[in-house]
């Protein structure tokens, strides 16, 4: 059979563009594989792990991640003064990329001065108080802002909370109130994060509810949230009551659910579904 230059066959076209795609897909599929080793750590695995690879995408990419607008609000506010004692964060603490690094890692963690555990954006309030400054409310613009500049510093460096010692009374009660069922479902978090991990609740897979990528932007949510607002509406969900945010039994929860991750990279700010 004569061909002309360059034209294939339909069967032979048809078998060469089958041969691309799945050549493509499998190395899509390698290459997405070999990423995903380092978001886990022996059992431990990040969210990350469970996203679509369009948000695993979006995460990737700076310039795609909106949590990186936080970022850029986070940067300013550090190097703005504000407060009675006329200074800025980088007044005392220099450049962030530097004197925070690996800050954001350690926390939650015990605090002597204030005797007890305390989360970052608790830091952050103290920190503020002492430039003679309101503490930003929770939620706020400027507290997720901040907290998300600050867990940059740490990004790809592992979780390292310390469980032990005075903090330890914390950590109990935080695993205490992960394992205690509560609301009208009469639901633990354990019952979905650990009996049932991996598996599907509706349209979503459940995760380890590993928190390394907190504060992240939730796209059910539409812009970036802390921690304890996916724990209370987790509680919600269980038709619980939600318990203030900073209050003691979630900060020991913040304290449970990061030492449970301790080695998974700090992801911040993440994009999660």
């Amino acid at each position: 059979m004569s061909l002309r230059p360059g034209v294939l066959p339909a069967a032979a076209a048809t078998a060469f563009a089958l041969t691309m795609v799945f050549g493509i897909a499998l190395l899509v599929r390698s290459q997405t594989q070999g990423d995903l080793g380092k978001y886990t750590v022996g059992n431990k695995k990040s969210g990350y792990v469970y996203a679509t690879p369009q948000t695993r995408a979006m995460q990737d990419d700076d310039f795609q991640n909106p949590g990186f607008l936080w970022i850029d609000k986070g940067k300013a506010l550090w190097n703005s003064v504000d407060g009675g004692a006329g200074k800025s964060c980088a007044s005392c603490h220099n450049a962030a990329e530097i004197s925070m690094k690996g800050v954001g890692a350690s926390y939650p963690k015990y605090d002597a001065k204030a005797g007890h555990v305390i989360d970052i954006e608790q830091r952050i309030g103290m920190e503020r108080e002492r430039m003679g400054a309101a503490p930003w409310a929770w939620e706020s613009e400027q507290l997720l802002a901040m907290t998300a500049y600050l867990k940059l510093q740490s990004r790809g460096m592992p979780v390292d909370v310390s469980s032990d010692g005075p903090a330890h009374g914390a950590w109990q009660q935080g695993k205490t109130f992960y394992e205690t069922r509560r609301g009208q479902l009469d639901m633990a978090c354990a019952q979905c994060h650990v009996q049932n991990n991996n598996r599907k609740l509706r349209t979503e897979t459940l995760s380890q509810g590993q928190t390394n990528g907190f504060p992240t932007y939730r796209l059910s949510w539409q812009t970036l949230g802390s921690v304890q607002r996916r724990f209370r509406e987790c509680n919600e969900q269980i038709r619980a009551e939600p318990l203030p945010y900073g209050s003691p039994q979630y900060v020991a929860l913040e304290l449970y659910l990061a030492s449970t991750g301790n080695g998974l990279p700090v992801e911040a700010p993440s994009v999660r579904k």
